[in-house]
């Protein structure tokens, strides 16, 4: 992942809205019988460019829940969004998770499957298209869909990095 291009986001100042994502039920094996757990993968965004996940884990389907909310607060980044869509093609990678993420005109909606279809959501994302080509892993599907987000770049951000004018970006 691309360190320079994520913006850090402090959660304290936001209106975030929660989604669970995946919740696993594991257990552990030992001579007193099965010892069950569960963790929850949770991404939590303003639907307005701010998108974070997280991973709890507890012996409590809610404790977990509430752990997971907890940690994606911690992880939030702030992505590029022009006219509901991305602003342009982008791959994501994580693990064995791959994901593409493209931009699609208004009124296409987000067509993208289970794990990224939260994230794209929580994002504020209207428009997209989106596929998973690896792993469909929930967390490394996650994971990926954020390296993507996190990646993606504006016109403006692009000009400034140049120093460049926003015309030359478009014109060449």
């Amino acid at each position: 992942m691309a360190l320079s291009n994520i913006k850090r986001v402090k959660s304290s100042e936001i209106e975030l809205k929660d989604r669970l994502v995946s919740i696993q039920r594991v257990a552990k094996v030992t001579k007193g019988g099965r010892t069950f757990s569960f963790s929850a993968i949770v991404v939590v965004g303003d639907e307005n460019g701010i998108v974070g996940y997280g991973l709890g884990k507890a012996k409590e389907v809610t404790e977990a829940i509430t752990k997971g909310i907890d940690d994606a607060k911690k992880n939030l980044i702030k992505v590029p969004i022009i006219n509901g869509t991305v602003p342009h093609e982008q791959y994501g990678k994580f693990s064995g998770g791959r994901v593409l993420v493209q931009p699609a005109v208004h009124g296409t909606g987000v067509l993208a499957g289970g794990a990224m279809r939260a994230v794209l959501e929580s994002a504020g994302i209207k428009d997209v298209l989106a596929k998973s080509l690896g792993s469909s892993n929930p967390h490394n599907v996650v994971k990926a869909t954020i390296d993507a987000l996190g990646s993606l770049r504006d016109a403006y951000t692009v000009a400034q990095n140049r120093g460049v004018d926003l015309n030359k970006v478009f014109n060449g």
